[in-house]
């Protein structure tokens, strides 16, 4: 998932614009880019896959000059994209992930349209996204008819000279929120990246809705819709802890989903544990519900090492694996280990990394508790796994079967014996004590909206389980 930053400002908005897309380095690792219009517009992108957003930036930002500009950390495409256009010039960023990207592209080739970018060896998602609005009337019948087209998901900031649109995935699996301070606005996916800079929430838009900000404030362009399906993903794993979405605090949730995890949970252990980060919140619920004192075993090395399952290549992301998490040797020697983890998705790093260093390190005995249920489908609407075949479940089915199968409604539900078959085999396979995966109505409980409201897909796929 990528992160994406707008703002409009009464003076030079370039420092804030830095740290305002700095706050969602947490949400990529491959591109970061910036764009500011005041004479000009100027943009400029950076490959950080290798340093940090920052680094890129910080002497560079000193010579853009503008009161309006926006942002992006992509985990795929390089942006923000500069277009002309019949609509004017303007810079763009998206946030999401089309699976049509091929196909719409060809169907605009054989038009005689012309791509000037190309990314990973195919086409930019964000000037195909470009390209489908310059088809429209108007600029906002443009934007509305990019989601009658792809598939997948799409948030959308189109910088312009009289100020920025933002519209948001109509479907709402990708957040966008206004921040307001003393009559100046900016929009972001992630809420944090508002508080040090002196912004206070005003509005999550809708599903669908498209706004326009400018020298006037807010302008409504287009209403939202009711209907939602926002990833739950952003609460149990990307999100910033210091994030809301929908209102709902990232930490909160998390602390709930510790807390569900431990009720019941009848094993004798020394400590609560998170893999950190995004096992910190879920293992300090945990802690408060059992009783257990929280403690750390495992500390994460900042500098320079970013999230493990968002590099492309798994050669990086074993590195960073390797790389980031430091074991406390004191802490761990001797004790037995509640390891409080976000998720499972392929399981090699939790095996190969975390766990092999709390074992070496004299580790008594090690319980893992994701806070979700087992992944079972690759995500459609964000770039994260893009293999079935990469997806411990998957690997701990075709095991138990002999054979891929298509059907595996019997593994989602969670009280089959097939299910407790495949999270006997993951166990197994990672070397751990016990294994004890949340339920995903408890998940959907420690949310706290309702479930049609939720994006579930990469645990139940398209089977109605509910």
């Amino acid at each position: 998932m990528s992160g994406i930053f707008g703002i409009v400002s009464k003076k030079n908005c370039a420092d804030m614009l830095l740290y305002g897309i700095d706050y969602h380095s947490h949400m990529g690792t491959e591109y970061g880019g910036m764009a500011v219009f005041g004479k000009r517009f100027y943009r400029s992108i950076h490959d950080i896959s290798k340093s940090q957003f920052k680094s890129k930036f910080f002497d560079e930002y000193k010579e853009m000059k503008g009161r309006i500009g926006i942002g992006v950390i992509s985990d795929r495409d390089p942006q923000p994209l500069i277009i002309g256009s019949k609509f004017g010039t303007f810079a763009i960023v998206v946030a999401g992930l089309i699976e049509n990207v091929e196909e719409l592209g060809s169907e605009l080739l054989k038009e005689g349209e012309t791509f000037g970018e190309m990314s990973h060896g195919g086409m930019n998602s964000v000037e195909l996204v470009a390209k489908l609005i310059t088809r429209g009337r108007t600029l906002l019948e443009g934007i509305e008819g990019v989601y009658d087209r792809i598939k997948g998901s799409a948030s959308i900031l189109l910088l312009k000279k009289e100020g920025i649109y933002a519209a948001r995935d109509r479907l709402g699996r990708t957040p966008l929120v206004v921040g307001e301070k003393n009559g100046e606005y900016a929009i972001a996916t992630e809420t944090c990246s508002f508080l040090n800079l002196g912004f206070r929430i005003k509005k999550y838009l809708d599903p669908g809705e498209v706004i326009f900000m400018g020298k006037s404030g807010l302008e409504e362009k287009a209403l939202g819709q009711n209907k939602n399906q926002i990833c739950s993903f952003l609460w149990i794993y990307t999100g910033y802890p210091a994030s809301s979405y929908e209102g709902i605090s990232v930490e909160l949730v998390r602390e709930r989903c510790g807390r569900s995890l431990a009720k019941g949970d009848n094993i004798k252990a020394d400590l609560v544990a998170g893999v950190p980060d995004s096992g910190v919140g879920h293992a300090i619920g945990y802690a408060m519900e059992s009783g257990l004192p929280y403690r750390r075993p495992l500390v994460k090395y900042t500098p320079g090492y970013g999230r493990s399952y968002t590099p492309p290549s798994q050669e990086i992301r074993d590195l960073v694996a390797t790389m980031k998490l430091i074991p406390v040797k004191e802490v761990i020697c001797g004790n037995r280990i509640v390891l409080c983890e976000d998720s499972i998705v392929r399981g090699t790093q939790l095996k190969n990394f975390t766990i092999k260093k709390l074992k070496e390190c004299g580790a008594k005995e090690v319980h893992i508790r994701p806070a979700c249920p087992p992944l079972m489908f690759p995500c459609r609407f964000a770039l994260s796994t893009r293999s079935i075949d990469e997806l411990a479940a998957r690997k701990a089915i075709q095991a138990l079967e002999g054979k891929e199968i298509e059907d595996v409604r019997e593994y989602i539900d969670q009280g089959s014996k097939k299910y407790k078959r495949m999270v006997d085999w993951i166990g197994k396979e990672l070397g751990v004590t016990t294994l004890k995966y949340q339920k995903i109505e408890d998940m959907v409980e420690a949310i706290g909206l309702p479930r049609e409201k939720l994006c579930l897909y990469c645990w139940i796929g398209n089977y109605d389980t509910a």
